[in-house]
């Protein structure tokens, strides 16, 4: 309704409880080619704005029931678009200051001439023009900023995707993997309140947890049998590489991606590694992480090891009830369980990533260690 429209294609309404006033105004306003119609009072004129388009509402101030001030607060949030004009016949400069806060374009005092009335429409109808055009200005340069920042996102996302797709050919992740953690952490973000732009960067930011093992040698990466201590040792270092890897950055999505490469393999109760971090002191991107990237390693094929079920799963993830994500992550996660089964299917029938293919072969870590060891 009412859009940006020529001064003389406008449809007025003329809103007086004395019939002889409103069908003078219109008589005036009828000779320079504006539409108009009358109401006598400020319910007949809510039916009217509701039953067909105006494009401005000229109103009397002092009404029997609704009054002009009780109409023009009703018209602002309901017909926002609706120019409104005042007339009163009473000079008082409170109430046309209370009328213009409320949105009124003008304040007009009785008695007044024919030019005046003209004069203080047009001016009203051009205000009304230009606020319109600078409304839609406003947001089509916003649907267009959101576009290029979508577009930009869309570069982050496949320049990251393509690169951490190259990791997949001499490492056990692959690209579904990597996408699928970062669509869990998401989700998590949203259940856990945190605003749009966080959440999207947790997408992103999540999918290079384990960036650092591009430092971790072959042999180690693709080995079919047992790490050894030492290897498990050096294994642990791709939290370190990879914190090295995405430091120094001023964007945040990095600090973001940093702060998770550094700590998705620490524990709550300060089980994990590298710096055996507990509680609060893990921060919050790296718990979401973690506790996906275990869940998604268990629930999928690794080189060492088929798929376990997710019962198992689930048992290792709940073992010391929230003691290695902390209770509100665990809590979290759980609830979101059927929006994660749904993105495992979803990923897969879209066949996005890299896919790669790999003999059973079981393989155990160190004692002690067979969570971290999972997503190791």
């Amino acid at each position: 309704m009412n859009e940006v429209t020529k001064e003389k294609d406008a449809r007025i309404l003329v809103v007086d409880d004395e019939a002889s006033v409103a069908e003078l105004l219109c008589r005036y306003l009828a000779s320079e080619g504006y539409s108009c119609a009358t109401a006598s009072s400020g319910e007949n004129a809510m039916e009217l704005l509701g039953r067909d388009e105006y494009h401005l509402v000229l109103c009397d101030m002092m009404m029997p029931g609704m009054s002009g001030i009780d109409l023009l607060t009703v018209i602002k949030p309901i017909f926002p678009k609706v120019a409104v004009l005042m007339v009163t016949a009473v000079d008082d400069r409170k109430t046309a200051i209370t009328a213009l806060e409320i949105g009124a374009y003008g304040y007009m005092i009785k008695p007044f001439s024919r030019n005046e009335i003209l004069i203080n429409v047009a001016a009203a109808l051009e205000r009304r023009r230009l606020t319109l055009l600078s409304e839609q200005y406003e947001h089509a340069l916003e649907a267009e900023v959101q576009e290029r920042t979508l577009q930009v996102r869309r570069r982050e996302e496949e320049i990251i995707f393509r690169l951490l797709s190259a990791m997949g050919y001499r490492d056990i992740e692959t690209g579904t993997h990597v996408q699928r953690i970062g669509l869990y952490s998401f989700e998590m973000a949203k259940a856990l309140g945190w605003m749009s732009e966080e959440a999207n960067d947790i997408k992103l930011a999540a999918t290079m947890h384990d960036i650092g093992k591009v430092a971790i040698p072959d042999h180690i990466l693709t080995k079919p049998g047992p790490l050894t201590r030492d290897e498990f040792e050096l294994m642990k270092k791709h939290t370190v590489m990879g914190a090295r890897i995405l430091e120094r950055s001023q964007i945040p999505l990095l600090h973001m991606a940093r702060d998770i490469a550094l700590g998705h393999h620490e524990r709550w109760n300060g089980s994990g590694y590298p710096r055996t971090l507990a509680g609060e002191a893990i921060p919050k991107s790296a718990l979401m992480v973690a506790i996906v990237d275990v869940y998604d390693a268990l629930v999928h094929d690794r080189p060492y090891r088929p798929a376990m079920s997710e019962e198992k799963a689930l048992s290792i993830i709940t073992g010391g009830n929230g003691g290695l994500f902390g209770e509100e992550i665990l809590e979290c996660f759980l609830d979101l369980l059927p929006r994660l089964r749904e993105i495992r299917t979803e990923v897969m029938e879209k066949g996005i990533g890299l896919r790669m293919d790999f003999p059973f072969r079981p393989r155990t870590g160190p004692k002690g260690l067979a969570v971290n060891e999972q997503v190791a």
